[in-house]
């Protein structure tokens, strides 16, 4: 049984832009979320599962990632009791795209996270914490480091800052410049309300969008089609994209210095809409 979007399958993890997480005791909701349109799915054995059913969540996540299900993985911080045994049940795993590291606050954690995952397994650090935001450059140019996302929610309960885009805009920019510096794929942002409507989600997508990330984590099937929109080129983009090709294929000069960068952009927003699949929609 083919359990994977066949177009979120294809799509490389560097390009995702939905990141659903699904929690781990609900084994249930495994496959309805892989057959969704999110980019990627994380299944999450962290902050979604009480300390008494880590080890029941972890069997689920074993036994559906030995069965034909591909996803990625939330395990614990390096802090706890059950990281080391999260890491030593997935590395058998054949089905394990890569895991997400809870409360990561220094680049060694996510160096020591990959070390005990088969060679390669990609780690995406979640940034939860002023230490670790202080840290992200590091965090980013770490062995084993994949991508940076922002845990919004720990963050705010961490430093007592609101919801306020602007209250969260230096935290948010420390993970955009931190992964350009690391050489990383956009940063990833902390997910909507559980409950947000269409229209909400797509405004903080537009705030994602205005901070440099490409990258949105969600808590529920309902907000991936509007993370995916909010974070692809827009029509308008892609209007301009396409005059700015067909234009220069057809001999247009260098007219000045912005040229050959606003050629590039395009080409960039051609590439991207190709891979999501909006370039000739």
């Amino acid at each position: 049984m083919a359990f994977r979007n066949r177009r979120a399958a294809s799509l490389p993890a560097k390009l995702s832009r939905s990141w659903l997480l699904v929690n781990a005791s609900k084994p249930e909701d495994f496959a309805p979320a892989l057959a969704s349109e999110a980019d990627s799915v994380i299944f999450d054995m962290e902050a979604a599962v009480p300390d008494d059913k880590k080890d029941e969540a972890r069997d689920s996540v074993v036994e559906a990632l030995s069965t034909g299900m591909t996803a990625w993985v939330r395990v614990n911080g390096i802090d706890t009791d059950f990281w080391a045994k999260d890491l030593a049940a997935l590395s058998k795993t054949p089905g394990l795209r890569g895991v997400m590291l809870a409360m990561t606050e220094k680049p060694e954690q996510v160096t020591y996270t990959a070390m005990r995952l088969q060679a390669g397994t990609p780690v995406l650090a979640l940034v939860e914490s002023a230490v670790g935001i202080e840290n992200a450059t590091a965090i980013a140019s770490a062995p084993g480091t994949f991508r940076l996302a922002f845990g919004v929610n720990d963050f705010r309960k961490d430093t007592g800052v609101s919801g306020d885009p602007l209250a969260l805009a230096y935290a948010r920019g420390k993970l955009v410049v931190a992964s350009r510096v690391g050489k990383l794929p956009g940063a990833i942002d902390g997910p909507p309300a559980p409950g947000a409507g269409a229209e909400e989600v797509l405004a903080e997508s537009a705030i994602t969008a205005s901070m440099g990330m490409t990258g949105k984590l969600a808590l529920s099937r309902t907000q991936v089609d509007e993370i995916n929109l909010g974070l692809s080129p827009s029509a308008d983009e892609l209007h301009w994209a396409h005059d700015m090709l067909d234009a220069h294929a057809a001999g247009a000069s260098v007219g000045d210095g912005s040229y050959l960068p606003r050629l590039a952009r395009a080409q960039k927003i051609a590439d991207l809409a190709d891979s999501y699949g909006l370039w000739n929609a």
